[in-house]
């Protein structure tokens, strides 16, 4: 009685077959995930060294306000992410997963505190939306709608509470004169004939151009024909400013400021457009200086104004970045990102 070969057993190799190859911990592959991982904390260690001491001086002034009003801030912290997460869906017309689209928000706000001009943000939300099978120029012409559709609403809504409250400051000495608009009309100008410039005479650059135009378009109009998005995108922008004003008004409250909610919001809208196309990390540096600026304008004392941008600062960049730099980690370990 012959045997059978080891080929012809049920459960067997082919003969051909050869067992994969163990991956090996040290593949590049695998030590790059690995350093994306790092990545946000070293960068949060780093950042932690170069501003401790604001920081510290934040702390320190928190510990001795109303914890009631604290927890109010906190509370519209945590709101802002929900609503962040409603506007990137609502400049979206594909569907995205709730929990895994505000997890990437939190995220991303870790991210926006170290790189300038929101681009941790945007580069976060980006991968995200890739990983959820969106096409590149689909992703991008979302960004770039989100990135449209904030300073309109937040225009907007400053326009609101001007038409609303016009005796609450004298508006004279905030309009910019001729040359400043002028300069602006200039730069704006200037920067929309580079873009067209360097589309004709750069080849490799119109096609991909021309498809992030057409999709962007398409989008917008697609996105406007459903209420729900519309709400979302817009209701979502024009709440954040509102959202961000509540947090300073809560941690100005809790240190005894002598401002109205109304006016702590006026001062915000004012701060933030009138400097807030300066790049810098979450807009720290100029529009914290504009806003105590607004605040003692209001008739805030100076050392009280600028307690209530540091303590607003460590309540919504200290105590969630550490948190927003694990999630960020554990989605880049898990593939989310």
């Amino acid at each position: 009685m012959s045997s059978l070969p080891l080929s012809d057993l049920p459960g067997s190799l082919p003969a051909t077959a050869t067992p994969a190859p163990a991956r090996s911990p040290f593949a590049p592959a695998h030590l790059t995930r690995h350093a994306l991982t790092l990545l946000p904390l070293l960068l949060v260690g780093a950042w932690a060294a170069a501003d401790w001491r604001t920081f510290h001086d934040g702390a320190a002034r928190l510990a001795s306000a109303d914890p009631w009003w604290l927890l109010s801030g906190l509370f519209f912290t945590c709101t802002g992410w929900v609503i962040a997460a409603v506007v990137r869906q609502g400049a979206l017309p594909e569907r995205l997963p709730p929990g895994p689209l505000l997890a990437s928000q939190f995220a991303a706000g870790a991210a926006n505190h170290v790189l300038p001009a929101s681009i941790g943000a945007h580069a976060v939300t980006l991968r995200f939306l890739q990983n959820q099978g969106i096409p590149l120029a689909r992703g991008t012409a979302s960004l770039a709608l989100y990135s449209l559709v904030k300073p309109i609403a937040k225009t907007a809504v400053l326009l609101g509470f001007l038409v609303a409250f016009p005796d609450l400051l004298h508006l004279g000495e905030l309009i910019p004169d001729r040359r400043t608009l002028a300069l602006v009309a200039v730069g704006v100008t200037a920067a929309l004939a580079t873009a067209g410039i360097l589309a004709a005479a750069v080849r490799p650059l119109r096609r991909p151009l021309v498809c992030f135009v057409r999709t962007a378009l398409t989008d917008a109009r697609i996105l406007h024909t459903r209420p729900s998005r519309v709400l979302a995108l817009w209701g979502g922008a024009a709440a954040t400013p509102l959202l961000q004003a509540s947090v300073i008004a809560s941690v100005g409250f809790a240190l005894g400021l002598p401002l109205s909610w109304t006016q702590v919001t006026l001062a915000l809208l004012l701060a933030s457009t009138a400097v807030g196309a300066v790049p810098a990390p979450g807009g720290i540096g100029p529009v914290d200086a504009a806003l105590v600026f607004m605040m003692v304008t209001f008739g805030a004392p100076t050392g009280l104004a600028a307690a209530t941008v540091i303590g607003y600062r460590v309540l919504t960049v200290w105590v969630p970045l550490l948190p927003g730099a694990l999630v960020l980690s554990i989605m880049v370990q898990r593939k989310m990102l």
